[in-house]
């Protein structure tokens, strides 16, 4: 951790974010919960957001079924 007053940028943890080997220090802890806390509300949860994700991750053993809002 820091110990002066610089400040960690947007560029800052972008450049880390980019670092393969950077990212690889992170604990499959930390990355839980960068994952579960870094969208800044519900409209950034999509169906295809999440079609995309399970696709990414190879994970054909789950499907996403979108509701239709009944007001």
């Amino acid at each position: 951790m820091r110990t002066d007053n610089q400040e960690f940028t947007r560029e800052d943890f972008m450049v880390f974010f980019r670092d393969n080997q950077k990212l690889h220090s992170l604990t499959s802890d930390d990355r839980i919960e960068i994952f579960k806390t870094i969208l800044t509300g519900s409209s950034d949860i999509t169906k295809d957001l999440l079609d995309g994700l399970l696709k990414d991750y190879s994970i054909p053993t789950l499907k996403i079924v979108e509701i239709e809002n009944e007001q």
